[in-house]
């Protein structure tokens, strides 16, 4: 499934040509029927036949405003799409507008377009020339385009209300799609939301062109950056419900609930843990040959990227300025995170006067730290990253893949594997890679991570863990199983919570997990009423109070902190002993035991003297713990 986009200045015809291409109007809004001007968004479809196969192939197809008022609504959806439908009027020709947008194909890069010189009707009506006048558009249009990636495009004359040439079109598409490759499906779908809305009886429905990987009925999703969790109720694509979506498609994906106010333009879903939103990135930028200013040092600018939409100011790396017409590095800090992977495109404009200065693609997504702007080796760093340096290609891979197998980043890396498994083991031995589950990358169960991203990782567990301490200062620490949850990655947080017990930052003790040298810790007239307690137990060591009559002398609270700390020793729901008697206690069992063979309830009470009551649960117990075994009415050493 493929999509194009369509692109020109405004009034040029991209929406009626839409409709007498696929029989739909994109024009969704009131405003834009009146004003007879896409302001937003518009999407249609159609079905074409495959050039040189057999069968059909269903297109989308996103058109976008032409008026440079709409240029940033223009940028949303133009990004994704696998060929441009370049529409320039035959009696106006190329206007601001038909240069603009030419200049945005070309820095993002989209390899297949059409043009259609559209009104070739209209010719005739203006007296305008016929036939020498199309000619002479069509020579300015070719000198417009040369040197970018539209030129060698086929030109189409076309009428929309006559259909005249409309036919042509259809097959100058095929044609242009069939040279695009497939979109590949790595694994690791995001969908850039170019559009929420609500739909009654459904809920929040959002819509985009599906990258990188696939999305189905029921999948657990992730909205970024905001980290809401959901899943998908349902996908349409073209209005039919389908049971998946695959990389390429126009996606409409129901998700279940989350209130349309929580999601807008610009953010991404995708399979939990996948990617991370960043608000630091580096990246080659280039500037068009005829903007008004270079690009300096602190500038403040707009940022586009896949939908997103952000201000953005920027550090140059290696120059004071970027002049019109030239490239250079520059690390961008963005006001709200967006998702980004190595690779992408965008687009930055100035943001008053409106202007579009140039574009560039991301080379890392998410820089350690801010660079000193002219080190020869970050410079040199960020040349090997635009080559796709191995070792930097499986980071910047991994920074991006999150928690992965070794498998999962050989596949995204797209480097042999015996070269990946080799790099890896070098970049664990510096400690640019973590291994969670094992010692040897390859193994069933291990997980690979980046330095960064453990030490994010481990930093907010421990943290998580050192709250709880101060929160529940009479607990030993948090149960382990909370702890794993906070992760919310199914099997990670195990993972990680071995990792830091086997380097010592953890420390377990019974059920709980706490930093190392944490002690609980009473205050002055908490260790009084502790002491009141413990002297009860040393009166009567054999028949102690009850667990109910602890919690009620000392509060439960203490009396767990003292179960945690080992000084009590429950052995049922209600007896308890000191750990120095529940000790002695076992000794004389085991001994009695070994001299006699077998002991009873009876001659455990007459042993002990005390009740039947503090027997029974102690040697039930020893049955639970395997220390005796039940034969009949009597116990024998297991």
């Amino acid at each position: 499934m493929r999509v194009i986009g369509t692109a020109g200045h405004v009034d040029h015809g991209k929406s009626t040509l839409v409709k007498a291409l696929t029989g739909t109007h994109p024009d969704r809004l009131k405003e834009e029927r009146e004003r007879e001007m896409t302001i937003d968004l518009g999407f249609a479809w159609m079905t074409l036949p495959l050039d040189g196969q057999s069968g059909n192939e269903e297109v989308g197809i996103v058109d976008v405003p032409g008026h440079r008022d709409f240029i940033e609504n223009m940028l949303a959806g133009i990004g994704g799409i696998d060929a441009a439908l370049f529409v320039i009027a035959a009696d106006e020709g190329v206007m601001p507008q038909t240069r603009e947008h030419l200049a945005i194909l070309d820095l993002l890069q989209i390899q297949s377009a059409v043009i259609a010189l559209t009104k070739i009707d209209a010719v005739a009506q203006k007296d305008l020339g016929g036939e020498d006048w199309l000619e002479l558009v069509e020579s300015d249009i070719r000198s417009a385009a040369a040197g970018t990636v539209l030129e060698g495009a086929p030109v189409v004359r076309v009428s929309s209300l006559s259909r005249e040439g409309i036919p042509e079109l259809m097959t100058a598409i095929s044609r242009a799609l069939a040279k695009r490759p497939a979109r590949p499906d790595k694994g690791r779908p995001r969908l850039p939301v170019d559009r929420v809305f609500s739909m009654p009886g459904f809920g929040t429905v959002v819509t985009g062109t599906l990258l990188d990987g696939s999305l189905k009925a029921g999948d657990e999703i992730e909205v970024l950056p905001s980290g809401i969790h959901t899943r998908v109720r349902g996908i349409q694509s073209h209005r039919h419900k389908e049971t998946s979506a695959v990389p390429g498609s126009r996606t409409a994906v129901n998700i279940t609930g989350v209130p349309v106010e929580e999601v807008r333009r610009g953010d991404v879903l995708s399979h939990p843990g996948t990617y991370r939103a960043t608000r630091r990135l580096d990246a080659r930028v280039k500037l068009l040959p005829d903007v008004s200013i270079s690009l300096r040092h602190n500038q403040e600018l707009k940022f586009f990227i896949g939908a997103s939409d952000v201000v953005a100011r920027t550090r140059l790396l290696g120059a004071e300025e970027i002049n019109p017409g030239k490239q250079g590095w520059v690390q961008l800090e963005l006001s709200e995170p967006v998702v980004a992977v190595k690779g992408d495109r965008f687009i930055i404009r100035r943001p008053s006067p409106g202007e579009t200065l140039g574009g560039g693609q991301v080379v890392d997504p998410h820089p350690r730290r801010r660079y000193k702007r002219f080190s020869e080796t970050n410079l040199a760093r960020l040349e090997a990253l635009a080559a796709g340096a191995p070792d930097e290609v499986i980071l910047e891979t991994l920074a991006t893949l999150g928690p992965a197998s070794l498998a999962e980043l050989t596949g995204s890396a797209h480097l042999e594997a015996g070269q990946v498994g080799e790099l890896v083991s070098e970049l664990v031995k510096d400690g640019s890679i973590v291994i969670l589950g094992g010692e040897n990358p390859a193994g069933k169960k291990a997980i690979l991570l980046t330095g960064e991203t453990w030490r994010g990782i481990s930093s907010s567990l421990l943290t998580q863990v050192q709250e709880y301490q101060e929160r529940y200062p009479l607990k030993m620490g948090i149960p382990p199983q909370e702890l794993k949850a906070k992760l919310k990655q199914p099997g990670l947080g195990s993972l990680a919570v071995d990792r830091l017990l086997r380097d010592g930052e953890l420390v377990e003790n019974g059920k709980a997990l706490h930093l190392p040298g944490h002690r609980v810790s009473f205050t002055p007239e908490q260790e009084r009423s502790v002491r009141i307690l413990l002297e009860q137990f040393d009166s009567a060591p054999n028949s102690p109070p009850s667990a109910k009559e602890c919690q009620a002398g000392v509060g439960t609270d203490i009396y767990t902190a003292l179960v945690a700390q080992g000084k009590l020793v429950p052995v049922s729901q209600d007896v308890v002993f000191k750990a120095e008697d529940y000790a002695r206690l076992e000794a004389e069992t085991r001994n009695y035991l070994k001299a006699n063979g077998t002991i009873t309830v009876a001659q455990g009470r007459d042993l002990f003297k005390t009740s039947r009551k503090y027997v029974l649960a102690l040697f039930e117990h020893f049955d639970a713990v395997g220390l005796t075994k039940r034969v009949g009415d009597a116990r024998r050493l297991k």
